[in-house]
């Protein structure tokens, strides 16, 4: 089942599913008689393709995710309850893909997501007093666990390392609640992810019982004071921003089918 959301998840990105309508129209242009049938097809798919790549239209996507949670500005501010003088103040970092690539740094083996979090979680770190971190992803498609890597990373950034505790069995954001949920049980703890996947794992991490504090980073809209010209042209980075909001949009309802949130 892992595999084929894998595998089957990536044809409704943009790029795929505009590819997949381009090449469809052009086959039956070329190969069949139903010629307005083609011409419609490569109509569609280009135009889906022009507006998906604009940049004041893909923000309209993330505004929803992103815009759920705000960032956590003054961690030391967070109430921890009556256990924080005696229990560790948890920060948890969840993983967002690797590859373990020796001949590279470990800050470069480690997706620049992933990075993002990882600093962000040094940041709330750093802020708060007897806090720990908490660093999740285990191996996916690299033999590698993902936490290991970013615990070295972690330290670079000056973590110490008897300050960070590895998960190193997930494979995704619903498994990262399961495992994280026997790990802590019922202590407080700040989550760390980006701001478009922060919705999700809230929603999983409750549905565990769970009353995470969100920290939610890695922020793909960033307000302008004044309108960019290049706001108005196609961009690569825009369909890149669609792929990312339609991969959350999909994971949503794929747990809100199987009861998971």
């Amino acid at each position: 089942m892992f595999l084929l959301k894998k595998i089957v998840a990536p044809c409704f990105y943009p790029v795929s599913l505009c590819l997949g309508i381009l090449i469809l129209g052009l086959l039956f242009l070329w190969a069949t008689r139903r010629q307005r049938l083609g011409k419609r097809l490569v109509t569609l798919g280009t135009w889906l393709l022009l507006l998906l790549s604009l940049p004041f239209l893909s923000r309209q996507t993330l505004i929803p995710l992103e815009s759920r949670y705000p960032a956590l500005l003054q961690p030391e501010a967070v109430s921890w309850g009556e256990k924080s003088e005696t229990s560790p103040k948890w920060i948890v970092v969840l993983g967002c893909g690797h590859v373990s690539d020796p001949r590279l740094p470990a800050n470069s083996q480690i997706s620049g997501a992933a990075l993002g979090r990882l600093v962000e979680g040094v940041r709330l770190y750093k802020a708060i007093p007897g806090s720990k971190l908490l660093l999740s992803g285990g191996v996916v498609f690299d033999p590698v666990p993902e936490a290991e890597v970013m615990a070295r990373v972690a330290v670079l950034l000056g973590v110490k390392p008897q300050d960070i505790s590895l998960e190193t069995d997930s494979r995704d954001t619903e498994a990262e609640a399961k495992i994280i949920a026997k790990m802590l049980g019922r202590e407080k703890f700040i989550l760390v992810t980006s701001a478009t996947h922060m919705p999700r794992s809230m929603a999983l991490f409750r549905k565990r019982g769970l009353q995470p504090i969100p920290a939610p980073t890695d922020f793909l809209i960033r307000e302008s004071p004044r309108p960019l010209p290049g706001g108005f042209f196609p961009r690569a980075a825009s369909l890149g921003q669609v792929e990312t909001a339609a991969h959350e949009y999909l994971g949503l309802a794929w747990a809100w089918l199987r009861g998971m949130i």
